[in-house]
């Protein structure tokens, strides 16, 4: 099972490393965006399964943002009391969406490394100035987990270290997750995106955004030169999660439908990562896969 530790270096900056990973053996993160987790329409079954497939490999859980959906408040003019789970049925509405979502998430504890913002908690901490993301973090903490929580857009480092003998850096890269903007396109699903993120975060190896409920893996092959003017390729890899959220459900009413939004995928991401076993020391083999 990989062993690894978090640190947080700033306010939205944070390192992950994995500690005496053989050449050619690979590691795992799972990542995350748009649960919806308090939605009537969120597949919690689907999401614990995910879960317990991550804790199997101890798989570090990067959420992106919109962990909460939390639009059924007093004074959110969406809100819509027949799209309410049962549990929050109470005058205490953003309380029992914490308390619950602690509970549930409480067995998954030491997985959890990063919670990102979304616009659905950003709009609470702006509304009712209450920050739904912090307090998760504290009651996941309470039950042992090493979490840390960053902003609507914040940055990863993955770093690969021995425990003994030499220290030094075996490989790293950035990860860069944004939670993202725009309606996505009903044509390019928000792919256009990912060019204008190349330019303006062109030090993340790794993109990982959400927000639109599409789902893609979208390579950017890139021209490099190294501080030794070697010239080299890499692939700046732009990922999307859908997300747990069954808004179309069976296509009979509803915002999504009304707008024609088109069925979504449901599930994560996962990040394998490869020290390759060919290659020069500190080179890391990325692939993504769907989590479904």
């Amino acid at each position: 099972m990989q062993t690894w530790t978090l640190k947080k270096l700033s306010r939205n900056v944070n390192e992950i490393t994995f500690w005496d990973v053989p050449a050619g053996e690979s590691v795992w993160m799972l990542l995350r965006t748009d649960v919806h987790h308090d939605n009537p329409h969120c597949l919690q079954d689907v999401e614990r399964k995910h879960l317990k497939e991550a804790m199997e490999y101890n798989a570090p859980v990067i959420d992106n943002g919109d962990l909460f959906c939390a639009m059924q408040g007093k004074y959110d003019k969406r809100s819509n009391k027949t799209a309410i789970r049962p549990e929050h049925q109470t005058a205490r509405y953003l309380d029992s969406l914490v308390d619950t979502a602690v509970e549930f998430y409480s067995p998954f504890a030491s997985i959890f490394a990063i919670l990102g913002r979304g616009n659905h908690e950003t709009k609470i901490q702006d509304v009712h100035e209450t920050d739904l993301t912090d307090r998760l973090s504290v009651g996941l903490r309470n039950a042992g987990s090493p979490v840390q929580t960053s902003g609507y857009g914040g940055w990863v480092r993955i770093t690969f270290k021995k425990s003994k003998g030499n220290q030094a850096n075996r490989g790293s890269f950035w990860l860069h997750h944004y939670h993202g903007t725009g309606g996505g396109g009903p044509v390019t699903k928000g792919t256009i995106q990912t060019n204008r993120i190349a330019c303006d975060t062109p030090d993340a190896r790794v993109v990982f955004t959400g927000h639109t409920h599409d789902s893609w893996i979208f390579p950017i092959r890139r021209q490099r030169i190294s501080e030794r003017g070697i010239i080299y390729h890499d692939d700046q890899l732009h990922l999307r999660a859908p997300g747990y959220k069954d808004a179309w459900a069976d296509g009979d009413h509803g915002f999504e439908v009304e707008k024609r939004h088109g069925p979504k995928g449901i599930g994560s991401l996962w990040l394998q990562m490869t020290p390759d076993v060919h290659g020069t020391p500190g080179n890391l083999l990325l692939d993504a896969q769907r989590a479904q």
